[in-house]
């Protein structure tokens, strides 16, 4: 199935058709740590004054996937690659986790259907309101 997922899906990496374009129609400028590919227009500029900038996601095509800094460059925040305007690491800074919504991974909290249903009765300070009064 790999050929054929390359040449049919786009939502689990690009198609071969976008590697292709991307590859004679755009510059390779960096990889981040995820392993995402980052381009840009090999004639730099359009009409309007830009220049085209795209991500190949390695794996699944999720916008979450991209760091920060790469997003601003994606953007046009500025136009140097995102290596020359990152800060020094700080030592409480975590590393990447994926959007784990929509997958068994996500949050369940107390009461949720897929825990159960059941949830802790309101105890407290907590008073239901009545019309009347």
């Amino acid at each position: 199935m790999g050929i054929l997922s390359k040449i049919f899906t786009w939502w689990d990496g690009a198609t071969i058709g976008t590697m292709l374009w991307s590859t004679m129609n755009g510059e390779h400028v960096g990889t981040d740590a995820q392993g995402n590919k980052y381009y840009r227009s090999a004639r730099r500029k359009t009409p309007e004054g830009y220049e085209k900038r795209w991500v190949i996601y390695d794996g699944a095509n999720d916008a979450s996937h991209v760091p920060s800094e790469w997003h601003g460059w994606l953007h046009h925040s500025y136009d140097d690659v995102p290596q020359s305007h990152l800060p020094p690491p700080r030592i409480w800074e975590a590393d990447y986790t994926p959007n784990a919504t929509g997958t068994a991974m996500a949050y369940r909290p107390q009461g949720a259907l897929e825990r159960g249903g059941k949830r802790a009765r309101a105890t407290g300070d907590y008073e239901a309101w009545s019309p009347e009064g």
